[in-house]
């Protein structure tokens, strides 16, 4: 399996850096060698990189969040676009909207109104509006609909950012890391590694070498959700148990009456009360 992923990555050209005159110094640990003017990009470091994210993300989903996918460059959209909706998670393809982190309660308020543009559409397509007011409200539904549409089913903050090229998402970046969001990024010669808590050193402007980290991140996405489920079911099994049991015992201790130690059923009175109480069947002993 690992020597599978090492050939998928090397055929995928994620070696391949930027060339040497415009790379950042910063990604010195992460750089082979060099090759007619073109840094190699050592494939150590990022399977590294890409092994560490993998387990983050499973653990991550695991414990209940998700993970929202952030490409809008021409060699991420369609892989996006393909990928995230079969493990069921959220990205950005189009543009990245400032303030859809921060400002989260103002993008959720749009996407309840691209709801309601939706309603009005299935009822009468609009039919009950001017011709003016139908064109203005569909050229509305469609802005929202380009720009939110990945991440409309996401009710809350994700527990982690997937970016691929820091250069061209720096503003989702910085949002993130102003709201303590953890960042996976793919970084290429050209890109900053500080800025991401999980570096992937790799090609970010080949579709192919996308496309082999997407798809493994998605393999670590669907193997979360499933420890996530198998979870579920075990605390739902324990509290039927628990329901199951919890009447019988409650029964049980309710026919009940106190019982009385022994010791405390025969001792002595106080002087002047009464004498206490023989056990049924006891002989009675004479002085």
């Amino acid at each position: 399996m690992a020597n599978q992923l090492v050939q998928d990555l090397i055929e995928s050209g994620i070696h391949f850096g930027q060339r040497a005159s415009g790379w950042n110094p910063k990604m010195g640990p992460y750089i082979y060698g060099k090759r007619n003017g073109i840094h190699i990009i050592d494939i150590k470091e990022t399977i590294k990189g890409l092994l560490l994210a993998k387990r983050f993300v499973t653990k991550m989903v695991a414990d209940g969040k998700d993970v929202c996918f952030v490409g809008t460059k021409r060699q991420a959209k369609n892989v996006l676009e393909q990928r995230i909706p079969g493990v069921k998670m959220h990205y950005v393809t189009e543009r990245w909207l400032g303030g859809t982190l921060t400002n989260f309660r103002t993008i959720r308020l749009r996407l309840k109104r691209l709801e309601e543009l939706e309603l009005i559409e299935k009822g009468d397509n609009f039919a009950s509006y001017s011709k003016k007011m139908e064109s203005q409200l569909k050229r509305e539904k469609r802005k929202i609909a380009r720009n939110l549409e990945g991440i409309r089913h996401m009710e809350k903050l994700p527990g982690a950012l997937v970016i691929i090229d820091v250069k061209s998402e720096i503003t989702a970046v910085k949002e993130a890391r102003k709201l303590g969001i953890p960042t996976i990024c793919l970084i290429d010669t050209d890109g900053d590694p500080e800025v991401a808590d999980i570096a992937i050193p790799g090609n970010d402007d080949s579709m192919r070498s996308i496309d082999v980290v997407v798809r493994e991140l998605c393999l670590a996405i669907a193997e979360g959700r499933d420890q996530r489920q198998a979870a579920q079911q075990m605390n739902a099994n324990a509290a039927a148990a628990g329901a199951g049991a919890g009447p019988e015992g409650a029964a049980g201790e309710g026919n009940s009456q106190p019982r009385r130690s022994r010791r405390a059923q025969f001792r002595a009175e106080e002087p002047g009360g009464a004498e206490p109480a023989q056990p049924e069947g006891a002989a009675v002993v004479g002085p």
